[in-house]
């Protein structure tokens, strides 16, 4: 999938692409079970809640989304900080601790350790890590999960 950015966004919203992905989903974010749209409406950071094909919306909404790209196992940092600074985002936030330790340990950043931010930032941005949004992640309760989504809508306006 092509990445969903434009200049001046709110967040960058990162995921992996690569391990996760399948060469059937047309949209960000589109399996079946995937919260990704619930949880952005119930924290705040889109007035509705979106449908997967209307990810080209997110960035009416200051919501961009990309995916660290992944050569050989390993991600493409040239290229994906290349992205975040031409979208130039308050935030960029991992939508797992998959995706945040993968950039670190390419990075050399300290691995994260929970949810929230990260004491380290991605192009010069303040990083944040989120629980994913995926059906497979049922072990952490939807309420929890968007109180946690809430906190990098909090985020943001903190750093803005």
């Amino acid at each position: 999938m092509k990445p969903i950015l434009a200049p001046g966004l709110r967040a960058v919203i990162v995921g992996t692409r690569g391990r996760t992905s399948s060469p059937h989903n047309e949209h960000y974010y589109d399996r079946a079970g995937n919260q990704f749209y619930r949880l952005l409406f119930e924290s705040g950071l889109t007035p509705r809640q979106l449908r997967p094909d209307e990810d080209e919306l997110l960035p009416q909404f200051g919501i961009g989304v990309t995916d660290l790209v992944y050569t050989d196992g390993v991600p493409d940092l040239v290229g994906f900080r290349r992205q975040i600074h031409r979208a130039d985002p308050t935030v960029v936030a991992f939508v797992s601790k998959t995706a945040a330790s993968s950039y670190a340990s390419e990075a050399g950043e300290r691995q994260p350790k929970g949810y929230g931010a990260l004491s380290w930032k991605v192009a010069w941005r303040p990083a944040f890590v989120l629980p994913g949004p995926s059906g497979a992640n049922n072990g952490m309760p939807i309420p929890l999960r968007a109180a946690m989504w809430r906190d990098l809508a909090d985020f943001i306006e903190a750093c803005d």
